[in-house]
């Protein structure tokens, strides 16, 4: 664990966007970003992506088909959006540990778990991804979705899930990936240089920018695969979306 929790710490440089600086400059930028849009998050992600996370988040739920018992940890999830379809499919019959790094986003998240009256079956942590303030072997499932690439360090991120799972665990990743349809190539680029920007700006989003330089930065699937399986995960496999636009990667730890 110390050699995990250390790599998190170095004094080297890591990519934030399409620029190299200090990690702890890069968590203070993707802290400032999400703070600001904290409370209209989902409403952000409807307005700039026609809703279609929706639509991703319900895909990885079934990809999952969790069941009644099952305890699962959501990094970087934290306005509960993966935590209440979880509880839905189990009929609220399960545990979830919402771990996200931006206290304003748990904040939010808390506030929604009050209007949804599933506040006992949740708690809420501030914590990284990188060095998670979770016990080991402790839950059956771990999913991040959108929050892989804001870390620092991936392989490390993958260490953590991997820690913090039972023997027969389930990991989860849902994200932007790269496009495998070559129909979807010219118009996603227009959208992710022309539109994004532009939408983003009306809707007084900073960091727009950096939202779009990530996601570009962020490996392709056959990369994150490996890097899933070197962190010791086994039985790797992913499923595109919208032609590789997201895709969601499956592992388990045996």
């Amino acid at each position: 664990m110390g050699s995990m929790v250390s790599e998190g710490y170095r004094l080297d440089k890591v990519w934030c966007g399409n620029e190299k600086v200090r990690p702890d400059e890069k968590n203070h930028r993707v802290r400032t970003l999400f703070d600001s849009v904290a409370r209209r998050y989902d409403l952000m992600n409807d307005l700039l992506g026609g809703g279609v996370h929706r639509l991703w988040a319900r895909a990885l739920i079934d990809w999952l088909a969790p069941r009644p018992g099952m305890c699962l940890l959501d990094v970087a999830g934290g306005t509960g959006d993966i935590a209440f379809r979880f509880l839905e499919r189990v009929g609220g019959n399960g545990a979830v540990i919402v771990c996200d790094i931006n206290e304003k986003m748990l904040c939010t998240g808390r506030s929604r778990s009050d209007e949804r009256n599933v506040s006992s079956c949740i708690e809420w942590l501030c914590g990284n991804a990188e060095a998670l303030p979770v016990k080991d072997a402790l839950v059956d499932v771990y999913t991040i979705a959108y929050g892989l690439r804001n870390v620092n360090y991936i392989s490390t991120s993958l260490s953590e899930a991997r820690r913090v799972l039972k023997p027969g665990g389930r990991f989860l990743c849902l994200d932007f990936s790269h496009v495998v349809s070559p129909i979807l190539g010219a118009p996603y680029d227009f959208y992710s240089y022309e539109i994004l920007p532009r939408a983003a700006r009306i809707l007084d989003v900073h960091g727009a920018s950096y939202l779009v330089e990530s996601i570009r930065r962020f490996p392709d699937q056959e990369t994150l695969s490996q890097a899933i399986s070197d962190a010791g995960l086994e039985q790797v496999k992913y499923r595109n979306l919208f032609g590789g636009i997201a895709a969601i990667h499956s592992a388990w730890r045996i």
